[in-house]
């Protein structure tokens, strides 16, 4: 695949995404039993923006760069916002950090986390970039056959699915994966990522999570502008499978970035319901 998130790093939808991550986190980690976490498209863990791929893309710019220069970002945002402020402590926003970085730096001792890349040069880098950190594995594998392979048959376990959608199977494979997680363990929580380039894709994807997910679901939606045009990214959602209930943390992390951010923007947050 020619993706590399390099291009993208920092941008509104890793806002969106990372913001959400953060606050799934602070729930599941503020109490209870050890957790476990697995990320089944990793990427390299921590991008340099300064770097030719961001530059030529200009995403992060008119995405954490305005977020950080911002005065009126929801409370929801402040954990992403420290974060990055802490990867570049000289001031700017030079370092922006990938999911592998922000969920090693929020879980607890007794947690672990696997983190899945299948690219072989992006998983050195992401090994590189958690060295050193406990509880902590790295796998060079196909992530959506690990994570159902890697999921504790009971206990807590949170999976994070964000593919390229550069694979014409990504949106059947999400739903057998959150379909063979459930029926392994029905207690496992799951938050996925994808972008919202036309309805009729987003749509015909919820259906099917409809029909062959048994668990409860949240969507939050951003729509950074109207969806005129099929061939470019025009917004991003989440889905929410599991857990506690993120419906006013998302609104207000999907309202902001598509209102502030966007160019006609709006969102919406509603709750799927499994056949």
């Amino acid at each position: 695949m020619n993706y590399r998130h390099a291009f993208h790093a920092g941008n509104f939808a890793d806002l969106v995404k990372h913001a959400g991550l953060l606050r799934f986190l602070a729930d599941l980690t503020a109490k209870g039993p050890p957790l476990t976490v697995i990320d089944t498209h990793a990427g390299r863990g921590l991008y340099d923006l300064a770097g030719g791929e961001a530059k030529k893309s200009g995403e992060a710019e008119a995405g954490v760069v305005r977020l950080m220069d911002a005065k009126d970002a929801p409370a929801e945002f402040a954990p992403l916002v420290r974060a990055v402020r802490g990867l570049n402590a000289d001031g700017g926003v030079r370092r922006y950090p990938g999911s592998p970085w922000l969920i090693a730096d929020t879980l607890r001792p007794a947690d672990r986390y696997i983190a899945c890349e299948l690219r072989a040069d992006e998983h050195d880098a992401l090994r590189a970039a958690l060295r050193g950190r406990q509880n902590i594995r790295t796998l060079n594998q196909d992530g959506y056959a690990a994570a159902v392979a890697e999921c504790p048959r009971a206990g807590r376990v949170l999976v994070l699915i964000d593919p390229p959608f550069e694979k014409a199977d990504d949106y059947p494979r999400i739903v057998e994966t959150l379909a063979a997680l459930r029926r392994k363990n029905a207690d496992a929580q799951a938050l996925v990522w994808l972008p919202i380039k036309d309805l009729e894709t987003l749509d015909s994807f919820l259906r099917d999570l409809e029909d062959e997910v048994d668990a409860p679901m949240v969507v939050a939606e951003t729509r950074m502008r109207p969806l005129s045009d099929p061939m470019k990214m025009n917004g991003c959602a989440l889905v929410v499978m599991g857990g506690s209930d993120l419906a006013a943390p998302l609104a207000a992390i999907c309202g902001w970035t598509a209102q502030v951010l966007g160019a006609g923007g709006s969102a919406r947050v509603y709750r799927l319901s499994p056949q």
